[in-house]
């Protein structure tokens, strides 16, 4: 089994300083990584953010879940990821996507294409990142990005390349990411745009199931060799497990069952949570979890029993 460690994801801070503080509280709690999104709504900008929290701490990765491929050119984003990469010494872990939200296309007038052709588009800028960080230069006749002998300076301090993180729910984007991320999430599905009472429809172990099987087929001989992400958006540490999934799945309009055997949901004592990520890491072999910055203090003795195990 691959060893558990754990991540968080916030979004800002009050001040530089207190952004600084919540990146080293999340090293010093044992964290492995720091993660922000990439919208256009209340949040800080990601680079940046990112920059300042590596240069905060000693040992902690950074990141985004995910970059959104559609707001930035790939030759760009590939030197700015290589710099902090270079400038850290290998602690950035680069989360792309296919860009999903629809109020972040409405605000910025990027062309909201459909999710096939968003997809087609990461793939390609992908490939361009991907040779500019492993041979110092790309250049592609693509559908969409047409490069021409790109020089990838300065190289990332990782080689060959930072690594990567790509998730989704559906059954292309995960492939891509079989075949080519190191770390992969399993997300509920977003096609809709936005969140919505569907996206619950997704959360379910069957659900996960099934796009685990997705994967394994399309990563063949190197699915042993990922790391699978799993984003949780339910974390409650309390003494009675059977009593708070019930006002959960109530307030939701779903059974308990569905609320305690879905993995975006973790219920329960620190012990009983313990247990439940290592009976899922058996049967859908998550062992990257990552929790919001609202449950990061609460669920650091989970933390503190389980990484590195």
């Amino acid at each position: 089994m691959t060893p558990f460690r754990f991540g968080v994801q916030l979004s800002n801070a009050s001040s530089g300083p207190a952004w600084r503080e919540l990146a080293r509280t999340i090293e010093g709690l044992g964290y492995s990584s720091l993660f922000i999104p990439d919208h256009f709504e209340d949040q800080f900008g990601p680079l940046v953010a990112l920059t300042v929290a590596a240069e905060a701490t000693t040992d902690l990765k950074v990141g985004s879940l995910v970059f959104g491929n559609d707001y930035r050119h790939p030759i760009v984003l590939a030197k700015e990821i290589a710099t902090l990469d270079l400038l850290s010494e290998g602690r950035v872990e680069f989360g792309l996507g296919a860009g999903w939200m629809t109020t972040d296309y409405e605000q910025s007038g990027i062309v909201n294409d459909p999710p096939g052709v968003r997809i087609s588009r990461m793939a390609e800028s992908l490939a361009v990142m991907k040779s500019l960080w492993s041979t110092g230069a790309a250049t592609l006749a693509g559908e969409h990005y047409t490069i021409t002998g790109a020089i990838g300076a300065p190289l990332p301090f990782s080689r060959p390349h930072p690594p990567i993180i790509i998730g989704g729910g559906g059954r292309r984007v995960l492939g891509i990411a079989a075949r080519e991320a190191d770390i992969v999430g399993v997300n509920p599905s977003l096609a809709a745009g936005y969140v919505g009472p569907e996206v619950l429809e997704t959360t379910t172990a069957e659900y996960y199931d099934q796009r685990i099987a997705w994967i394994r087929e399309a990563a063949g001989d190197r699915f042993d060799a990922l790391e699978l992400q799993c984003l949780t958006f339910l974390v409650q540490i309390v003494p009675d497990r059977e009593d708070a999934v019930e006002r959960l799945a109530s307030m939701m309009g779903v059974t308990p069952e569905q609320v305690d055997g879905s993995p975006i949901a973790l219920v329960g004592t620190i012990e009983q949570i313990a247990e439940r990520l290592v009976e899922r890491r058996e049967r859908f072999g998550f062992s990257y979890i990552v929790v919001h910055e609202a449950e990061m203090e609460a669920f650091a003795p989970v933390v503190a029993a389980l990484a590195g195990t």
